[in-house]
Order: C-alpha cells, then structure tokens, then sequence
C-alpha cells in the first residue's frame, strides 16, 4: 500500500512550456448532464476547465449545456437534441481523453448511446482513455457486457453505492480483492471514493489518498472530481497519475475550504473554486 502525498506527487506534476498553445494541453470531452439534472454537468465541466487542459467539451441537453456555458464561457458545446443523452458526437478523434457519467440519466435510449460510445471509441486509430463515474457505471453494472469495451488506460471513480453495484463483498478483505479483480477484468484504475479514498491498479497496486474530510459529504463533490480526474487524464497524464493528483488535490481543496468556512458551509462550486489550492501545494 502506498499513500498519496506530495512527495509522491510532485514529481508526476507536468509544466506548462513558455512557447505552447491550448492545443498541446488535450481537449476533454465531457459527456453528461440531460433536462432533469443539468448540475451534474455543469459542475464537472467548471473543475475540468481548472485542470490544466487546454479544452474542454460539454456534450449534453440544451438545458445543461446553456447552464454551463452561463457558469463557464471558455467551455465548448455539443448539444444532443433529446432530453438525455442519445447521440455520439461526431470527430471523437480530436479528443484526448472523455469523462462519462454525471447526471447522465438512465433512460434505455441513454444506455443505447452509451453503448454506442464505447463502440466508436473502440472503432478509433488511436486509444481514447476515459473516466467512468455515476450512471455510466449504473449502466456497465447492468449491462457487463459493456465492460470489455472500456478502452485501456481507463478510470471508474465509483462511491460505495456504485461499488456495491459492480462487485459484492462481505468483508474488507474480500472488497478488496474483488475490486483487484475488476480492475483486472476492466484494465481500469478504480478509484473507490470514501473517507480514505483508495486507488486501485489492475497490475497489483494500492494508494491511500491522505487529504479530504468530511465536508466532502454533499450532492456535487463526485461530479468535481470526475471533471478533474477527466482533464488531468486529456492532459496527457496516464490513468495512476491522473487518479492519484486528482483525488489528493480534490480532497486538499475540501481541506482548505473547510479550515476557511467549516465542513458544513461550502458547496461543490466553491470546491471547483478552490481547486488551485492543491495545485499550488505541489509546486
């Protein structure tokens, strides 16, 4: 077992070059969010812009997508006609990395598209990494079929709920060993959030995040770091990486709003806000 902590981190961190472009920084395309549940997207869409990536992509309903670009203007759109996600978008190989998930909806027609998104993300040249989070995984946990789609260098971001979706135990011990499993199974990185959130490897390994409190316990805080995790991976940095950074800056930033406000006084917006906190403590 390893635990995440700066000295681990600071030498994954990458610089940014004086004579560069957004370009050079990856371009996230973040697929979520329908007319029932903007929020989901929106915030995903603020912490992926804070990131360090160079772009990022909202493909979701006009009611989502229109909140989005209100909150965050430098975000691009791709709006599905329907009232949930029902359509692919097209040119996925300008993209460097997706994050699927946050208020996504559950609809059959939903589960067809997102079907329909592992099948053209596997149709492509190169490898597009993704991250997995909320009714994606809802949708893999019913249709595990869908898992051996999932292409390499991937990410699943479940809490305890989900976990429980796609695998079961009835002990520590057999948690862990069944998450090792599906990993294996999936090539994925797991990140299973909690109150020491753990990164699991599919060849073996095990990281202990060591920041984030219970302030973190509120409606929003996954969909935070699911943008996050989802830029750092367009980036450019591997699945281990981007878990690892992700989760230790996610949960710093809860750290500092809480010493600021208390746990119980500030919201997943002012999460994203508070996001350059972690950054600047690796540098």
């Amino acid at each position: 077992m390893n635990k995440i902590h700066p000295k681990f981190l600071r030498p994954l961190v990458k610089r940014r070059e004086e004579e560069s472009h957004k370009g050079d920084y990856g371009h996230l395309l973040l697929v979520g969010g329908s007319q029932s549940m903007p929020g989901a997207a929106v915030l995903a869409t603020g912490a992926a812009l804070k990131s360090g990536c160079g772009l990022v992509t909202l493909h979701s309903t006009a009611r989502a997508a229109q909140a989005a670009i209100s909150c965050f203007p430098s975000a691009m759109l791709s709006e599905d006609a329907g009232e949930c996600f029902s359509r692919v978008p097209d040119g996925l190989l300008r993209f460097t990395a997706i994050a699927v998930g946050p208020g996504l909806g559950r609809t059959p027609q939903t589960e067809e598209a997102f079907a329909n998104l592992l099948t053209r993300v596997n149709e492509q040249e190169d490898t597009i990494p993704m991250v997995l989070d909320a009714d994606a995984l809802f949708i893999l946990a019913a249709h595990p079929e869908l898992k051996k789609k999932i292409p390499a260098g991937s990410i699943m971001t479940p809490h305890e709920g989900e976990l429980r979706r796609l695998i079961s135990w009835n002990s520590p011990e057999e948690k862990e060993l069944a998450i090792k499993a599906l990993c294996l199974e999936t090539g994925c990185v797991v990140v299973a959030k909690g109150h020491r959130t753990e990164v699991y490897t599919p060849d073996g390994g095990k990281y202990v995040n060591t920041t984030g409190n219970a302030g973190l316990a509120k409606g929003g805080s996954g969909d935070v770091l699911t943008g996050l995790v989802g830029g750092l991976l367009a980036r450019g940095y591997s699945a281990l990486e981007a878990a690892t950074l992700g989760v230790w800056i996610h949960g710093r930033a809860a750290d500092a709003l809480t010493a600021k406000y208390t746990a119980e006084a500030y919201s997943s917006k002012d999460l994203i806000d508070a996001l350059y906190v972690g950054f600047k403590a690796l540098e």
